[in-house]
């Protein structure tokens, strides 16, 4: 049975809240897409996907929800469950075109379990449902000996902000705070719906890598190989990960993480893995993947990069066999 993916329409795409540093130039202006070649790129990356023998589901456009066309962020499957985010006040209301539409594919879709709310006990009434944006940040890591049942799942989460400008020294005198897009209490409920799996915590540090998967990505055979950018993350994260995954992880250098080498996806084919990916990334990496027995796949999606600050994976929502 083929993988499916969910892409979103880029036809409105445009920067319509600018919150992400990728969305607005030095002065804080939020960027203009160039429709055409957005499409343009869309398009050629739906064949690629085709040709690989993915199903693809296409979400259709919504002129009010532009951000839409990055579905990552709209949940994650976990067995026969499909568990909607709980995303950014941006993007809040795009849960409404998300449910209906997986739902009219067959899939069941939930919420979250809530966590409670402060010190108060689960059953309280006091119970939040804490900011989550679904497979972003939330995602599967293979072990070296197949077991399904030694997956660990990556959870990285981020000091959230109050979207502002703030002062500093330089030129322009501010700059605009984003933060991180994942609330750290949202972990006890990653656990309840991925248990009996394992779920490794991983604080991010750099707002350019607001998602988990703009720095992470398992890729391989049994996918128990790791791409990361470490800088991205606070120096605990970057031990439990050197800790934890030892000559597994692939150290991406700085010129291939700006270029969202990480934020790629794989197909299993009949052929082998093939791992696609950003096509600005440097030859070494390329080389150093195919060691690792997976074939990368370039794609050029740049124009979602450099305007919206998604790449390969940020486009698609993997809804599994």
């Amino acid at each position: 049975m083929p993988t499916t993916v969910l892409l979103g329409h880029p036809r409105w795409f445009r920067i319509l809240h600018g919150a992400n540093p990728h969305t607005r130039d030095r002065w804080g202006r939020r960027k203009r897409v160039d429709k055409g070649l957005a499409i343009t790129q869309w398009e050629r990356f739906r064949q690629t996907l085709t040709d690989l023998g993915v199903r693809v589901l296409v979400l259709p456009p919504s002129l009010d929800h532009p951000g839409a066309v990055f579905p990552a962020n709209a949940g994650l499957r976990v067995g026969d469950t499909v568990y909607l985010s709980r995303p950014n006040p941006t993007r809040a209301e795009e849960r409404a075109l998300f449910r209906p539409f997986l739902e009219s594919q067959g899939y069941r879709v939930a919420d979250l379990p809530s966590v409670p709310g402060g010190s108060d006990p689960p059953g309280t009434g006091h119970e939040e449902s804490p900011q989550w944006e679904g497979e972003a940040d939330t995602f599967p890591v293979g072990d070296p000996s197949g077991d399904p049942a030694k997956t660990v799942y990556l959870f990285t989460y981020g000091r959230l902000e109050r979207r502002r400008w703030a002062p500093r020294w330089g030129w322009p005198p501010y700059r605009r705070l984003f933060g991180f897009r994942t609330d750290a209490r949202a972990l006890s409920a990653i656990r309840a719906v991925t248990a009996p799996r394992g779920v490794l915590p991983l604080e991010l540090a750099d707002e350019r890598y607001y998602h988990g998967d703009t720095c992470l990505c398992a890729f391989g055979p049994r996918r128990d190989s790791l791409m990361a950018y470490l800088p991205a993350l606070t120096p605990a994260a970057q031990r439990q990960l050197v800790e934890r995954f030892g000559d597994r992880l692939v150290r991406l250098e700085r010129p291939d993480a700006e270029a969202f080498a990480a934020n790629a996806w794989q197909a299993d084919t009949a052929s082998g893995p093939r791992l696609v990916i950003a096509a600005q990334i440097r030859p070494e990496l390329a080389a150093g993947l195919r060691a690792r027995g997976v074939e990368p796949l370039v794609v050029d999606v740049s124009e979602f990069t450099v305007t919206g600050g998604g790449s390969v994976k940020c486009l698609l929502l993997d809804l599994g066999a």
